[in-house]
């Protein structure tokens, strides 16, 4: 199999780009810890400080479309990538654990943002297409979720491309807030904590991110653990909920939309699942004979994820055009914004519910 060498040399730039941010999130991280506050870690994540150094550079000096290329390819697969790596930090038993326990709640916040945003497009004029859009993209899987539905409703590219500017900017602003509210509102409870990040915030990318940003400030992998592997399982919805809008949107059509569950499966969930089984299997036949070479093994993939993350996240950043923002009106970010409030809303109530009930 020949290697495009051309291909490779059109990424590079942007993915160099990206990991320089990264980097130098780092450094300023370490310099507001070490030098303005005085304490071991600053008040502000490195991946806090990467998306936010991102935006800002992003839209203060245009990107060349040289580095768009690696920008993209830096969001669509090194995050998926450094997802796939967070698999390293669990066992079987916390994936079942987890799993089990998110799985109500995933489907309480679905149908709890769909009820909302259908009776809300009545009072608020929107296209029915974009409000199928924004729902989606609220309760599954953000942008993935609008551009795998988007053919099987018909909808428009300026729909499309509005829904995900939605999306993208409440999914921005709940990474950021989420975290610091889910301390002070669940009480340094690692699993309530990580439910809600997988259940309220709407991208893949954003939902790991802030378990990074609380894992980093409040030493709490488990956070992570959880809230990434709630994220993935709600994913999966998307094989329910796309033929679902599919029958509910074109019900009354004479023509039908076709969509392909193969093609709309999140396949990384696939790769996240393997490197649990890889972390398992490797515990059972490595950790006596090659211990050492293992455990550092295992802490490289630790590392290597947390890098991949930081460096999408300044990717997102470098990609977000606030000034595209502003051309939509308010009123489809009116409905993202109630959409946010009511997936967190819902969640919280689901969470406090379900797993008190359990204990």
């Amino acid at each position: 199999m020949s290697i495009n060498f051309q291909y490779l040399k059109s990424i590079t730039p942007g993915i160099i780009l990206a990991l320089v941010f990264c980097l130098f999130s780092q450094g300023i991280n370490n310099l507001l810890a070490i030098e303005i506050f005085g304490t071991p870690k600053s008040p502000i994540s490195t991946v806090l400080i990467a998306i936010l150094l991102g935006i800002l550079m992003g839209n203060a000096f245009t990107p060349r479309s040289g580095m768009m290329i690696g920008l993209d390819f830096t969001q669509q697969y090194i995050l998926k990538l450094g997802i796939i790596f967070l698999g390293i930090r669990l066992s079987f038993e916390e994936l079942i654990k987890f799993g089990s326990i998110a799985i109500p709640l995933i489907i309480c916040c679905i149908i709890g943002v769909l009820i909302l945003v259908k009776l809300l497009i009545k009072k608020v004029p929107i296209s029915s297409k974009m409000s199928y859009l924004i729902a989606i993209g609220t309760s599954v899987c953000g942008a993935t979720a609008i551009v795998a539905t988007a053919p099987v409703i018909n909808a428009k590219k300026s729909e499309v491309a509005y829904a995900i500017a939605n999306i993208t900017l409440f999914g921005v602003i709940a990474m950021i807030v989420y975290p610091y509210f889910a301390e002070w509102y669940f009480d340094n409870d690692a699993l309530k904590i990580g439910l809600f990040l997988g259940t309220s915030i709407h991208e893949t990318s954003q939902v790991a991110a802030a378990g990074l940003i609380y894992d980093q400030q409040f030493n709490s992998p488990e956070t992570l653990n959880v809230a990434t592997v709630t994220k993935l399982i709600r994913n999966t919805f998307l094989v329910i909920m796309i033929p679902l809008f599919a029958f509910l949107y074109n019900r009354n059509n004479v023509v039908k939309k076709d969509y392909s569950i193969i093609a709309i499966f999140p396949y990384f969930v696939l790769g996240f699942v393997a490197m649990i089984i890889f972390r398992n299997v490797g515990d059972l036949f490595f950790s006596t004979t090659y211990n050492e070479l293992w455990l550092d093994t295992i802490k490289t993939i630790k590392s290597s994820s947390k890098v991949f993350l930081t460096m999408a996240m300044a990717a997102i950043g470098l990609s977000t055009n606030l000034k595209d923002l502003r051309s939509m009106g308010y009123k489809p970010f009116i409905v993202g914004f109630i959409g946010m409030t009511t997936v967190g809303l819902v969640s919280i109530l689901s969470i406090e519910f379900y797993v008190n009930f359990l204990n």
